[in-house]
This record gives structure tokens, sequence and C-alpha cells, in this order.
């Protein structure tokens, strides 16, 4: 940690000589004169899923933010109104949205809320109140796999979080240092196992860079959950002061051994990306960890050091038949060694990604895993268990995006090795290869529809095998202009 305060401290100081391309010392766009005008629009929706196997194909339903069933059958309907922030060279900007959605497959029916916040910016500080789907880390947004500790596999949750959401440059460092960072106090309102507890996360980030060619990112996310009533343990502890608690790690809480070791189910994340700009070319790098003990150490010290998630993603303008390019490798097999304790010494390993004795239902909400999905959702468990069976995977991804003659695609491909988890030896081992291809197309001349057709396929002994299409139409349009 002492070595990478060192490396961000010469990037300070470097950052606070101002170079000869930069002009202010603090460049905000609402510097500049607001020319733009606030939109309100509209958005229907229906979806259709049909599949072979047992389930529907793996990327049909993962990373779409829970949105869509695992069902091999399924059928959908979404409403939505919302604005985005669309002004920001004016001091302050608003967005909100709701969308409704109606879902129907092989199991059941439901109705519930994909969207429903607001969200006020006041200069640079970000206030968000409600269910919003967000995306944390820096990996790339189109194409990846999933953050490590969050992906876009599950729900969003009901959420207050404020603070700056993106990378704004830091007074005086004439835009050659950004920082962004926040704090969530959010609701599991699933309830699959404990009743009304809390997610509590928070998060920070610096860029050194600005408009050079080469740009480096950091990232820094600590999250738990705490809180609610367990069907084992009673109340567990949901005052201000637990919160408190919760926030520094520290012991507290109703159980004795939450007042002897940290209080709540906490998990962290650092990431580490470099960003290389030549001409339409951008190259962007980044590895993500993850840690479930203490203490913090830096990326390269942790004792899972092979744990993590390794991306390249490659972008261009010039060509747009393939625009973006990318690979990624994730592996969660090493988890800091088998071993907790053994024989009375005390390993440290065994860290059991996304499980917890006192939470049961593990890092999942609504039985999907909020972080990366090749760590497999409860939604997969054929016994009714709630609990994470699979987080030992070791997985290559590759994805590409592009537009030919105005029909956009996008096509992912991933291979995965599954071991289970360390108690359980070899009987979950399976393996899985997941495949997308999606193609999106606006006619104009039929309303402006938006048509989107995927393939979808699995093949292997993790899911079964199963063949997939799935058919949407979509309209979206302009309510008022103002």
């Amino acid at each position: 940690m002492a070595r990478l305060i060192h490396i961000l401290t010469i990037g300070v100081a470097l950052c606070c000589i101002q170079p000869l391309t930069a002009s202010k010392a603090w460049p905000l766009p609402m510097d500049s004169v607001d020319v733009n005008s606030d939109t309100i629009t509209y958005g229907a929706s229906v979806r259709a899923v049909a599949a072979s196997g047992d389930y529907a194909p793996f990327w049909f339903h993962s990373n779409r933010y829970g949105a869509v069933s695992d069902q091999p059958y399924s059928g959908q309907l979404s409403l939505s109104v919302s604005k985005e922030l669309t002004r920001p060279r004016r001091w302050y900007d608003y967005s909100f949205g709701v969308e409704a959605i109606g879902q129907v497959d092989t199991n059941v029916s439901s109705l519930f809320f994909q969207q429903l916040y607001a969200h006020l910016r006041l200069y640079v500080i970000d206030i968000t109140v409600g269910i919003k789907p967000e995306t944390w880390g820096n990996q790339d947004e189109f194409l990846s796999s999933g953050g490590f500790l969050f992906s876009q596999n599950a729900r969003p949750m009901p959420r207050i979080t404020i603070g700056i959401d993106h990378y704004t440059p830091v007074p005086f460092t004439y835009g050659y240092l950004e920082l962004k960072g926040g704090i969530t106090h959010a609701w599991f309102t699933d309830n699959v196992y404990l009743k009304n507890s809390f997610l509590h996360h928070k998060f920070i980030g610096a860029r050194v860079g600005g408009n050079l060619p080469v740009t480096v990112n950091y990232e820094f996310h600590h999250a738990a959950q705490w809180g609610g009533v367990s069907p084992v343990y009673g109340e567990l502890g949901s005052s201000f002061k637990d919160l408190v608690t919760v926030f520094f790690a520290g012991s507290g809480g109703t159980m004795s051994n939450d007042q002897i070791n940290a209080y709540g189910n906490h998990l962290g994340s650092q990431s580490l990306g470099l960003d290389v700009k030549v001409g339409a070319w951008t190259v962007s790098t980044y590895w993500q960890n993850i840690f479930e003990d203490g203490p913090i150490k830096p990326l390269w010290e942790a004792m899972n050091l092979s744990d993590g998630v390794w991306g390249i993603s490659i972008k261009q303008s010039q060509f747009p038949y393939i625009s973006r390019l990318l690979y990624e490798f994730v592996n969660t097999t090493d988890q800091s060694g088998p071993f907790h304790d053994k024989d009375g010494l005390v390993f440290g390993g065994n860290d059991s990604y996304f499980t917890n004795s006192v939470y049961a239902n593990g890092w999942n909400y609504f039985n999907r895993t909020l972080g990366t999905p090749f760590i497999t959702s409860p939604i997969y468990n054929t016994d009714g268990s709630i609990a994470t069976l699979n987080n030992r995977a070791m997985a290559h991804h590759l994805g590409i995006r592009g537009d030919i003659a105005g029909y956009r695609y996008r096509s992912l491909v991933s291979y995965a090795k599954n071991y289970g988890r360390y108690r359980d030896g070899d009987a979950l081992k399976s393996t899985n290869t997941a495949i997308l291809l999606e193609v999106n197309k606006q006619v104009p001349q039929w309303w402006n529809l938006d048509f989107s057709l995927s393939l979808g396929a699995d093949l292997g002994t993790q899911f079964g095998n199963s063949f997939g299409v799935m058919f949407s139409v979509a309209k979206r349009g302009i309510i008022w202009t103002y």
C-alpha cells in the first residue's frame, strides 16, 4: 500500500505542474455556455424467449439486471418513462426513470419495477434515490462478463447514494488528476433468508493522465451485508450505531461472533486499469481482485493473487464493422488456499467467495449473484437451496461488437470450468460453453421500431445443452422537450 501511495503522490505532483496543453486549473464543463434542452422520453418493448434445454441460454439472462427469466420459455412486456442527464454545462442537472416489467415464464408470472428513481446533480455532487441500474468498476461496459464484486447480473436494489459518480478533475491539477467516490445505503428487499437486511457500499477511484494518450485508474470498493432479522440468530442489529460500525468494518451487533470479529458480511475489491489512446484507437486493460478477509493489501500482495478479472478491450471508430473487441480471463479457484485453519494453525484460506454462515443466502439478490455471473447464481440450484454452490471457476470470455449496414451486432463466447466449493471436492466439477449472437436493427419505415434477434446456446455439463432464440421489439420516443 505504501508503494501505491508513493506512486499516486508522484502523479499528483506531476499533475500540479500546468502542461502546455492545459488551459484551466479546474476544467469543468459547467464553465461553458449551456445550449442543451431537457427531454422526457418513453419506451415500450415486448420480448419472447424459447429454448430447448432446462434453462434459457446463459447469456440470454445473465448480466441483464435480472430483467430476463432463466426459464426456457418466457414472455415480457416493459413500459418506461424517463429523463436522462443531458445538460452537463449547467451547474445542476436531474434525471428520473420509471420502468415496470410484467413477465411470464415456465414457473411463475411477476410484475416488478426495474427502475423507479430520481437523480440530482448539484455541481459535482450526485444524489440518487430509488431503484436504478448501475455499473460499478472499470470493466468494459458493453462486452465484459461483469465486474468481480458488482456486475449487471442481479436486479437493482432500492438505495440512497451520495457522492461523485464519474471521474471529476481535482482543483488546480488542470484536469490531469481526477477523482470519484460515493457511499450507498441499500435494502435487500427479496427477504429470501434474512428479513429486512441492508447493503453498505462505499468506493473511491482516482485517474491520472487527463487528456494525455496514457491514463491510469485505480478503484477501491468496500461492501457489506448487515442488519436484519435472522431465522436462527434473531435481530442482528439495525441501528445507526450499527451502521457506523459497519462503515469502519468494526466489531459489534448482537451476536457474540460479530462482537469478536467484524459485524456483518464484508467484501471488498480493488481494481487497476490502463488506457492508451492513439488516434481513433483506444486500448484498455484492467485487473480486478476481491478480498473477504483482512487486512487490506495492495493488489500485488494479496494472498489470493491469482484470483481476479483480467481484461483487455480494443475500441476504434474508423471501421464500424468491428468497433470493439474484448478478451477476459476470470479466475476464482485459489481463494487464498484450501484451508482456513488446520491442526490448530490458521492459514486464512478457503475464502469461499459470496458465502456466509450468518447471511446464508450469500452475495445474491433475488437468487442472482451480485458479482461475476461465473460464480453460479442460486437460480440454478436443483435442490432448492439459496446458497452459492459453485464459487470456484476459471473462465475465458470473448466479446465483439460492430455495425454492418445498420445492423448492430454483439457476440459473446465464454468457456468456464467449474469446481464447486473447496468443501465439496470434485463432486460438482462441470464445464459450460456459453454463446450469444445478438443483432439489432432500427427500421424508420416502421414507426422507428427497434428489432432485436438473439441466438444463444449452452454446451456442457454445468447446465446441460440448450439452444434458444430471443426476439424483441421496442419503441422509443420523445414525450416533451423543454
